[in-house]
């Protein structure tokens, strides 16, 4: 059960120092608060509520990923080599595609309520 325990201990370490590192993961946290906003404002049916609660947690999902592919790279150099530059450029590549569906996912969800 301790061990158990402390997978959650390490989890939320690593959210807490991602958080606290990244620019773009602080973005995303005060987006997620803009959209919780807006949500409530528009009264959102439950469906709604499920697919933003779900797209939110994928591109937080997806820049911690990011950030993790981004640590290891640096971990194993810090010259620069081309192969390191490319497995940086993907992992912010698949972030920076997954942004703009959420983008359009929400413009989908809040937009036909706010011409409305």
């Amino acid at each position: 059960m301790k061990q158990y325990l402390l997978s959650f201990k390490y989890a939320l370490e690593g959210i807490i120092l991602a958080f606290k590192q990244e620019r773009n993961l602080r973005f995303h946290l005060f987006m997620t608060i803009v959209v919780l906003i807006f949500g409530l404002l528009f009264n959102l049916h439950k469906f709604e509520w499920m697919i933003l609660i779900l797209v939110i947690g994928l591109m937080i999902t997806a820049e911690l990923f990011n950030t993790a592919i981004e640590r290891l790279v640096d971990l194993y150099t810090e010259d620069f080599h081309p192969l390191a530059k490319q497995a940086k450029d993907i992992s912010a590549a698949a972030c920076f595609i997954f942004a703009i569906c959420t983008i359009i996912i929400g413009f989908m969800i809040f937009l036909p309520k706010i011409l409305s």
